[in-house]
Parts: structure tokens; C-alpha cells; sequence
């Protein structure tokens, strides 16, 4: 059997995007090369799809990445609280989030127009995967750089495709994407509702791309939740009792089942493993998606550097692979 192909999926978590990008940076470090070098298909859903779509972004220099994992992380850092702007106005004029949506569109537009400008998702630097959900249509909707470079239909702006996959219900509202000839448009939601853990969804599109190949795939986790939604409370909750908890329990779940189902289909082939998964347990830092607390940041980071350090060994044997 012939080369492996090299699949990496990285998981929804907003702010907590932190803790896949230190792995990435790691990982780079560790390979001198960049991740859309490493890898033969990159996916993401949501605070995972923005930052698939930057390790694959074009920069100036041809066939090299405008971004390095490095620069990814800064993002989180500096435009964190334009991301997830707090306010008390919008705390009462919502009636605490029940009557819209928790945060504007303008200040996650205005960051990701920044960091993407007009790339175009055909530019992709290697072949990516991007999930979101159609809700006119009531179908999951699948960004796929192949697609786009075969078909203008289906190539949309970089920015836009990060923010169609990063929108969270009760968080930011629907994004709407016209169709090329302007006949119509697409009406998308966080690709989270279905496959936070897009690892997956991945498989099934490397074996779409190229049938009966072997494969490698690396999953990046932002943590799992350790908070326990206790039954004396949940028994009394209604549908705003439930709103935020019941988000957070479908996405958890869903990367949790997708973990196991992957890890079940790709077992060690002898020595070399197949599937690799990257996560910790939030003891320190918050679960909250949209915690932007300086202190917060840190303990994510602080985290994350404590991952590598105790999968160091782990990080080497997959960078390994990758660079054969």
C-alpha cells in the first residue's frame, strides 16, 4: 500500500481554538514545515474552521501559507473581544439573550475580513473541508476546496466561509451567503450541530478523494467540559433553562462519539499508529466558548503548552509520519 494520506480535522470551541493552535504551532516546530505541507486534507468546524482555513491561506510567497500556527494563536489574543464583545446594554436589551442572538456579526466579520481578506476558498494551499449547516434547505453543507476549483458555484470568500461554520446558535446570527449567479442564497449555522469533531468527516472525504487509500489522521480537541449540569437543576429547566446547557451537551457529544468511532475504524497497523487524538481535560481554564478574561486566555494557553509537553512523544511519532 502506498503512502498514507495525512488527514488533519480540528474541533469547534470558540475561544478555546487556543489549545488546537498551540498543538499546531508544536507541531510545526517540531517538523520544520508549515501544517498545509504536513497534511493532504486540513477540516475544521467552527473556532476549527477558521483555523483550518488560515494554515491553508496563500501568502505572498508562492505556495507557502500566509499564516504560521503562531499567528493563528495571536488571533485569539488580539481579537478575542471583538469576537465576543461584552455588554450590559445588549445583556438587557436582549432580555439576557433570549430575544436575539448574544453577539453583533460585526465585530467576528470585521476579524475574520481582516485576517482573510479576499482569499478565495479555491486558494486553499492543500485540500480542505469546512462544515456548516443549511437550515433553509435542513442540510449539512460542506465547504470543499476540490469543489470550489471545480466549479465557481461553489467557491465563496475565505472570510465568509469562517464565519458560515463558526455560527453558533443563540451566539451569532445565521450567515447568508448568495449564490454566485444571484439566484439565491444559503442560509448557514455552525457546522458543530452535526460534527464538531469534523475527524469523520474527514475520513469519509480522503476516502472520496482517493478510494481504498490507507490514512493518518490527527484530531485536535479545545478541551473537554468537566462541569456537571446537575439533575436538581436540569429537572426544573424549561426552554431557556436549557438553551446554552443543551448546546453545549450536542457538541460535546457529538466529538465525544465521533472520538470513539474513528479510534474504532482505524485501529494501529502494527507499530504504526493510525489515529491520533490530542486533548485535555479543563481543569483550569473555563469551558465558556467565548470567555475572553485575559487570565482566562492564559490558563487556556498555559493548558495547551501542559498537552504538549505530556503527548511530546506522541507529537513526534505523528510529525514522523508526516514528513516521510
Amino acid at each position: 500500500m502506498g503512502k498514507p494520506i495525512r488527514i488533519l480535522a480540528i474541533d469547534g470551541g470558540g475561544i478555546r481554538g487556543i489549545i488546537p493552535a498551540v498543538v499546531l504551532a508544536a507541531m510545526e516546530k517540531q517538523s520544520g514545515k508549515h501544517v498545509c505541507e504536513l497534511f493532504d486534507l486540513v477540516a475544521g468546524t467552527s473556532t476549527g474552521g477558521i483555523l483550518a482555513l488560515g494554515m491553508v491561506k496563500p501568502g505572498q510567497q508562492a505556495g507557502k501559507p500566509a499564516y504560521a500556527a503562531t499567528d493563528m494563536l495571536e488571533l485569539y489574543f488580539k481579537e478575542g473581544a471583538t469576537i465576543f464583545p461584552q455588554s450590559k446594554w445588549r445583556e438587557i436589551k436582549t432580555g439576557k439573550y433570549t430575544l436575539d442572538e448574544k453577539y453583533p456579526s460585526e465585530g467576528v466579520e470585521s476579524a475574520l475580513q481582516k485576517y482573510f481578506g479576499t482569499s478565495q476558498l479555491k486558494e486553499a494551499l492543500t485540500n480542505t473541508l469546512i462544515t456548516s449547516y443549511e437550515i433553509e434547505k435542513r442540510i449539512p453543507w460542506l465547504f470543499r476546496s476540490d469543489r470550489a476549483q471545480k466549479n465557481p458555484d461553489f467557491d465563496f470568500p475565505m472570510w465568509q466561509v469562517a464565519r458560515a461554520t463558526s455560527a453558533a446558535p443563540t451566539y451569532f446570527e445565521p450567515e447568508r451567503i448568495d449564490k454566485a449567479d444571484k439566484s439565491g442564497f444559503y442560509a448557514l449555522i455552525d457546522g458543530g450541530m452535526y460534527a464538531n469533531n469534523p475527524a469523520m468527516v474527514a475520513y469519509a472525504e480522503a476516502l472520496h478523494l482517493a478510494p481504498g487509500s490507507d490514512v493518518v489522521v490527527a484530531s485536535l480537541e479545545t478541551g473537554t467540559h468537566t462541569q456537571p449540569i446537575h439533575y436538581a437543576d436540569a429537572k426544573h429547566w424549561g426552554l431557556v433553562g436549557w438553551a446554552k446547557s443543551l448546546l453545549d451537551v450536542v457538541f460535546d457529544g457529538v466529538s465525544r462519539t465521533t472520538d470513539y468511532q474513528v479510534h474504532q475504524l482505524l485501529p494501529p497497523d502494527g507499530a504504526r499508529q493510525r489515529y491520533y487524538r490530542f486533548q485535555l481535560a479543563l481543569t483550569k481554564a473555563s469551558d465558556e466558548m467565548d470567555n475572553t478574561d485575559p487570565e482566562n486566555l492564559n490558563d487556556l494557553k498555559e493548558q495547551a503548552e501542559q498537552l504538549v509537553t505530556a503527548q511530546q512523544a506522541e507529537i513526534a511519532s505523528l510529525c514522523a509520519q508526516l514528513v516521510q
